[in-house]
């Protein structure tokens, strides 16, 4: 007996500090690769963005003369000071790298830092993964503080990227630095936002709704700071005018740059505060749970659809109008600015006429709008892999829903609410032309409208495609394609590529409309091969087993 009551009496061994110690750097780096793709491919963008503008600015205006042409009619427009904000010093290259690059930048960081927050502070809950990470040793203190290390290195990123552009397009290092520091500055601010928005909101939609209206405000706050007489104190009033204000390049003031970083701190504590408040899955704000039910699209798979993506599509096609109205009061200016005759030589080889006109400039932008609907369609494939990833796909079709009308479905729901954007675009450009006085007709704006939809057929027939034969990879396999096809039409041309070579792109084929005709082959070409792919798509996924993550 006395040999076996020291093993009952004995104390439980003590918990090694392995179990005790909370998993932080497995948590940092998880939430860093989840978002890999995205900060990737903005510290892309801002690398290339960060050397393209001061070394086409160098070798486009090479002489002093030239440049003091460009300071008194281009960057004084109203028209630019809409995108850009509020030039100083632009006939010096860092002076015009600090408004051409730091404004535009400055509204890309604020995109990232919001749907970096979202999708840290809010997917994380709706996917059903932060509740499994909190059933184990982690507390919510850390997991919030772990997500916020994620997307602070992914910040940290696009500021280097950004500083690489510069230097390697022979920008002061210094300078450099400082600049890229005060872009950095708005994404950190709206991460802020986009946190507080996501512990408001019970739904990922919600937060993104609630951080995007908020950035929207701050941009018009800047855009009428920059463009009316006596309002220029309302830079003071949000986090893109503490941008300009920092005056990277011409007179820093580093002192600015303490705002953000208090605005930052103080909303983020705030967020933190919130989220210790609230269950998991639920949002501050009341949901509308106990609401009468609401039937509204639910008669069918794609009326469901839209009902799921009505969201995405009224951003879409609210952010296209605005760029739209904004480039197409530009278009005027650009008709009757000094522009480098180099530039026009090299946006001639685009086939869009000299960009020196309305309709030449208009031709040249709507280039991107072709990309951008293009995209939209995609997407549209994304949403649907999503959805069977998440198995919400499976519970649908256990109900008397056939695999092929799901699918098809969804392909004409894709390309109509491509369309409806694209007619945004043609209307909203139109709008913003008629009130700078340029000349350019409705029809044929409309004309230009239709002419990105044969592509985005064609591409959204492949999208589909590789989404029935390889959905894990349909996402990047579909973008990889898109991005290569484009930039080979962009590069490739104004580089004085082999025609034949060239041709191999489908952009190639796209007419430039108002410069140029509409090419009916070349549009029947694609939307053949787009309907092709896209029936073969439904029939390939009608064969194979759904896959979920």
């Amino acid at each position: 007996m006395s040999t076996v009551e020291p093993a009952l009496t004995a104390r439980p061994p003590r918990r090694t500090t392995a179990v005790r110690r909370r998993p932080v750097q497995p948590l940092i780096l998880r939430a860093f690769l989840d978002a890999r793709v995205r900060t990737l491919a903005f510290a892309y963008v801002f690398a290339i963005y960060g050397f393209v503008q001061p070394f086409g600015y160098r070798h486009a205006y090479p002489k002093l003369g030239d440049r003091l042409a460009f300071a008194q009619t281009f960057a004084n427009n109203t028209g630019l000071r809409l995108l850009y904000g509020d030039p100083h010093d632009v006939q010096t290259v860092s002076g015009y790298t600090s408004w051409r690059v730091g404004g535009t930048l400055a509204i890309a960081a604020a995109i990232f830092g919001l749907f970096a927050a979202v999708r840290a502070f809010r997917t994380e809950e709706d996917a059903g993964r932060a509740e499994l990470v909190l059933a184990a040793v982690v507390g919510r203190r850390t997991l919030y503080l772990s997500a916020l290390a994620a997307i602070g290195a992914g910040v940290l990123l696009l500021w280097g990227a950004e500083l690489v552009g510069f230097v390697a397009a022979g920008l002061p290092a210094t300078g450099s630095a400082y600049l890229a520091l005060a872009t950095a500055s708005v994404a950190a601010v709206c991460v802020g936002v986009g946190a507080v928005a996501s512990q408001l909101a019970s739904t990922r939609r919600i937060a993104l709704a609630l951080g995007g209206a908020l950035i929207a405000l701050l941009f018009l706050l800047r855009v009428v700071a920059d463009t009316t007489s006596g309002a220029g104190w309302l830079r003071w009033a949000t986090p893109l005018g503490w941008a300009e204000e920092s005056r990277p390049f011409t007179g820093a003031q580093p002192l600015v740059l303490l705002l953000p970083a208090a605005t930052a701190a103080i909303l983020l504590v705030v967020a933190a505060r919130m989220s210790g408040q609230r269950d998991i899955g639920t949002g501050i704000l009341p949901a509308r749970d106990s609401a009468d039910p609401r039937a509204r699209l639910l008669f069918s798979p794609t009326a469901q659809a839209l009902r799921g993506e009505q969201g995405t599509l009224i951003a879409w096609a609210s952010c296209v109008a605005a760029f739209a109205y904004i480039l197409g009061v530009v278009s005027n200016s650009v008709s009757s600015a000094d522009v480098s005759a180099n530039i026009q030589k090299q946006i001639a080889k685009l086939g869009s006429g000299s960009i020196t006109t309305s309709s030449g400039y208009l031709s040249f932008i709507f280039l991107f709008f072709t990309l951008a609907i293009t995209v939209f369609a995609c997407t549209q494939i994304g949403a649907a892999r999503q959805e069977e990833a998440n198995q919400q796909l499976e519970t649908l079709l256990s109900l008397p829903v056939s695999r092929t009308r799901w699918l098809a479905g969804r392909l004409l729901l894709a390309m109509a609410a491509a369309a409806a954007i694209a007619v945004t675009a043609g209307v909203g450009t139109w709008a913003g032309a008629a009130s700078a006085h340029a000349h350019v007709s409705l029809l044929r704006l409309l004309e230009a409208s239709a002419n990105t939809l044969p592509i985005a057929a064609l591409f959204l027939g492949i999208a589909a495609l590789v989404y029935a034969l390889v959905p894990r990879a349909s996402g990047a396999t579909t973008s990889g394609i898109l991005a290569v096809a484009f930039l080979w039409q962009l590069v490739g041309s104004l580089l004085s590529t082999s025609k034949w070579l060239l041709d191999l792109t489908p952009f190639a084929h796209v007419a430039l409309i108002p410069a140029q005709p509409f090419r009916t082959g070349a549009a029947a070409v694609m939307i053949t091969i787009g309907l092709v792919a896209a029936l073969a798509a439904i029939g390939l996924f009608g064969r194979r087993d759904l896959v979920s993550d």
